[in-house]
């Protein structure tokens, strides 16, 4: 009858590969290297399963919630 039960749903197993290049993917954009961003954009290439691209959208989303650090102004030009 458990009043705290402990069961947790399983976590769906995720593929840490395509979550790293979400990541550099991410990296890359927010770099503006398009030269990185076209060689991963073929390593994922557009026939991967619906999973292994959540995944990969899943891994550019916890780069992208981190916010950019401000860059001060040069004033000494």
């Amino acid at each position: 009858m458990g009043l705290f039960n402990r069961k947790k749903d399983p976590e769906p197993a995720r593929n840490e590969e395509m979550v790293e290049l979400g990541r550099e993917y991410a990296i890359a954009r927010r770099h503006r290297d398009t030269r990185a961003m076209n060689r991963i954009m073929r390593q994922v290439g557009n026939d991967k399963d619906v999973t292994d691209l959540s995944d990969f959208r899943a891994g550019q989303e916890t780069y992208d919630s981190i916010p950019p650090i401000p860059r001060g102004r040069n004033h000494r030009r």
